[in-house]
């Protein structure tokens, strides 16, 4: 059996729950310790300057050297820790995000594209900064406060009140920002995706002189980000302002109430000192919490949005490895929704093609022909019916297995950052011979030698831009890696000259000697003559299929072509 990774967080966490015990252990050192400066001043103001003993002074100050000292080394290794966390969940999460996103843009009517990824960094920056720090250390508070009372109720009722004002500013600041946060993450990815494609279409822009709009539409969304952002900022200043006055008012309301006592002979005078420096490491994490509240909700959110991404593929189950694909393709009453339910894109397509043999498909704009091509390879999934591929279902083959007997040249061919030969190769390392035989098959082989470094030219970000024609034979080359067992190719000739078009047909030729199953997307009648059957569409259905010959025949007669009446008749 073939056992996809399926990761969720629930079981990184328990992955990580040996070092996050770790971690919060040394939580529990560090702020025991921390209570040594608390004791160090009760003792100095209650024994030594009493006694003016040097020898007590010196022999305090080094008990409360070592733990400090002692402190410093396990807070050290506890921010490694995180840190070394942080770096296993990028590790773990990053690639399978990656993967889900990928196959989420894959959709008839693709969502906006997910923020996966920087949530992935947003929750490795927080485990790595101050905030998961001031997390673990803000339970000890209850700690700090009850020692406090032990020192007198007066003091612990003033430290537990303010204590509890503070966190009720901290959650204040939460139940206020939460919405104006999520609205400024969603617009700040949109003005950043807006970007992304002008970038990507900079020709267009720069041709029709629409700088000026489209900097002036970005504007536009840029300026709700940052209308949320001041929103945001101002009043999370305004929140840690009233945290500090808060806290520094309970200082000094503790300060002057151990005065009182201390005149009043109740506590001494390292009472009051200890009791106020406990009450301002108690705070400490809280104000930090509350002055880092966004980083917090936006951890929290990135949590919740990662776990609704990896529980969409968790119910995938794993899949038997099946053998290699002969070519075979049967399509049964495949049916695919469009975004309104009254026009779907496809409307009960079915047919079967033979093992070796080409099947054409032609029809109108928006008939439907592309879509059907992307079902065939698995990159969308049907609302309806099945595709098989030698009698099993397409959804039944593993992917990754599948995937090298597959070959799909789309009608806009993207090749990737990196040279010709990675592009052809799939980016499958050591496979020099099988790219340059891929090339010869496209009837590319030439061409690609002709560029400056021939098939070690880097193309995309940092190397040559190609023309449309050039990236279409290598998208062909590539989809021809390896000889696959069924290629689809959309359109393969739309942005090629005659030569390019004469080396097309060419390949089709080589690839039906080979026995390749091959379906393809065409109107070009040079094309059209290479196959072995048709298929007609219109409106997403198939109005017409069989045999090259009878089709063209009837396709040339006068009036409304009639539908064939069996949907088999592609069949060998």
């Amino acid at each position: 059996m073939v056992s996809h990774d399926r990761p969720s967080l629930s079981p990184l966490l328990s992955h990580l729950r040996r070092p996050l015990g770790y971690a919060l252990s040394f939580s529990v050192f560090v702020n025991l310790m921390l209570l040594g400066p608390a004791l160090y001043m009760l003792q100095v103001f209650d024994r030594v300057l009493s006694s003016r003993s040097e020898a007590t002074l010196a022999m305090l100050t080094l008990g409360v050297a070592l733990p400090l000292l002692a402190m410093s080394l396990v807070d050290a290794a506890r921010a490694r820790l995180l840190i070394d966390v942080a770096k296993k969940i990028d590790e773990r999460l990053a690639e399978p995000v990656l993967r889900r996103i990928i196959r989420r843009s894959s959709s008839p009517a693709p969502e906006a594209p997910s923020s996966g990824l920087r949530d992935v960094a947003t929750l490795r920056t927080f485990l790595a900064g101050p905030s998961i720090l001031a997390l673990f250390d803000a339970p000890w508070m209850i700690a700090f406060v009850a020692v406090i009372y032990l020192f007198h109720p007066a003091l612990g009722a003033i430290a537990l009140g303010g204590a509890v004002l503070l966190m009720l500013l901290a959650w204040a600041s939460e139940r206020t920002n939460r919405r104006t946060l999520t609205e400024l993450a969603n617009t700040s990815a949109q003005a950043s995706r807006l970007i992304d494609q002008g970038i990507r279409n900079a020709d267009v822009i720069n041709g029709m002189g629409m700088a000026s709009t489209f900097a002036e539409r970005w504007h536009g969304e840029n300026a709700k980000a940052l209308t949320l952002m001041q929103q945001s900022g101002n009043r999370g200043s305004t929140f840690l302002a009233i945290t500090k006055f808060l806290r520094q008012s309970t200082q000094v309301a503790m300060m002057g109430t151990g005065a009182w006592l201390v005149i009043d002979a109740s506590v001494t005078p390292g009472v009051m000192i200890a009791g106020t420096i406990l009450f301002g490491r108690a705070m400490a994490p809280v104000e930090a919490l509350i002055g880092n509240w966004n980083g917090l909700v936006g951890a929290r959110d990135a949590w919740s949005r990662l776990d609704t991404l990896l529980a969409e593929g968790a119910d995938e189950p794993e899949r038997t490895p099946l053998p290699t694909p002969q070519g075979r393709l049967q399509v049964e009453q495949v049916a695919l929704p469009g975004i309104h339910a009254d026009a779907p894109i496809l409307r009960q397509v079915d047919f079967t093609l033979a093992a070796g043999k080409s099947l054409g498909i032609l029809g109108p704009s928006g008939a439907g022909k592309s879509s059907l091509g992307k079902i065939l390879v698995g990159i969308w999934r049907p609302g309806a019916g099945k595709v098989r591929i030698d009698g099993a279902e397409l959804h039944h083959w593993d992917p990754d297995l599948l995937g090298p007997h597959l070959g799909y040249l789309p009608q806009d061919v993207e090749l990737f950052p990196g040279t010709v030969a990675d592009n052809i190769a799939r980016f499958q390392p050591g496979a020099g011979e099988e790219v340059v035989e891929a090339a010869r098959l496209a009837h590319a082989y030439a061409m690609i030698l002709k560029l400056p470094q021939g098939f070690d030219t880097r193309v995309g970000e940092g190397g040559i831009r190609l023309s449309a024609g050039q990236a279409q034979r290598i998208g062909l080359a590539r989809a021809l890696f390896r000889s696959p067992k069924i290629i689809v190719l959309d359109e393969p000739n739309a942005n090629l000259d005659t030569e390019g078009e004469q080396a097309l047909v060419h390949a089709l030729q080589q690839m039906q000697r080979q026995g390749t199953t091959l379906v393809m997307v065409t109107h070009k009648p040079a094309l059209v003559a290479t196959l072995d059957y048709l298929l007609v569409m219109r409106e997403g259905r198939v109005e017409m299929m069989g045999p090259r010959e009878p089709v063209l025949a009837r396709l040339g007669e006068a009036g409304a072509p009639q539908p064939l009446r069996s949907a088999q008749e592609v069949s060998a």
